[in-house]
């Protein structure tokens, strides 16, 4: 069967999916009010040597990464229920396709959802920062946004191809989101070097205006493309030689 249909096919499960839908709403509705906060509550504190307003904008895709996250997991998960992988790859046979087409209708509205996030964070913590903002170059703007998506986007990957490889949604939330929470928001903070290097950590550099960490904001997004890179093929692994 070409590609095309099978990408239709599979953006129509997404598309009637109404937790799908409220995941990515979640992603845009989540981040952009975290960082209306956020940007509201620092206005502030311009005058401290470390204030970062460029993160400052972006401080609600902390939490939105959890909807990405969840989003990624539902969109696979869903298939291990009721024998839906089962009829999806009497459909489709060829298994490396059927799963290219899967990440493929993740990805695209991920990262549009993403893209808008990042824009719509920026202008909702400028109107809070005032004039703590005005020191942000057009680029380093057009950055946070371009990253904002971009790692969202991939943080929704990283979900679901550690979904494909554990078939469990449950489980893939179980990982992800306490290691994102404790082991690199706590342990993190406490621990530099090499926590530097975890997918969220190194992916989230992007949103930063200045950072001391050895990597810079497009080395450290490309660490967390690493890491999804892996996850999914460790799914596609999974995919293509275990019984459905």
């Amino acid at each position: 069967m070409p590609f095309a249909p099978v990408l239709r096919s599979e953006w129509l499960k997404i598309r009637t999916l109404r937790s799908l839908c409220g995941a990515l709403l979640a992603v845009f509705a989540v981040s952009t009010a975290f960082s209306a906060l956020a940007g509201a509550s620092s206005s502030s504190s311009s005058s401290d040597p470390e204030f970062d307003p460029l993160f400052t904008a972006f401080l609600g895709v902390g939490p939105g990464q959890i909807a990405a996250i969840a989003f990624g997991a539902t969109a696979v998960s869903s298939e291990f229920h009721g024998g839906g992988l089962r009829l999806s790859l009497a459909a489709v046979p060829q298994r490396g396709r059927w799963y290219a087409a899967k990440i493929a209708a993740i990805g695209v509205p991920a990262l549009l959802v993403g893209l808008v996030t990042g824009f719509a964070s920026l202008a909702a913590a400028r109107a809070g920062l005032g004039d703590a903002a005005d020191g942000l170059t057009l680029g380093e703007q057009a950055r946070g946004v371009v990253g904002c998506g971009i790692y969202l986007t991939l943080m929704a990957l990283l979900a679901a191809g550690l979904t494909a490889l554990l078939r469990s949604g449950v489980a893939t939330l179980s990982v992800l989101i306490p290691f994102i929470l404790i082991i690199s928001f706590v342990i993190g903070d406490a621990a530099r070097g090499l926590t530097d290097f975890l997918p969220d950590r190194a992916g989230q550099l992007i949103l930063h205006e200045t950072s001391d960490s050895a990597l810079g904001p497009w080395n450290g997004l490309a660490v967390t493309v690493l890491w999804t890179a892996a996850a999914l093929l460790a799914g596609a692994w999974s995919v293509r030689r275990r019984d459905a």
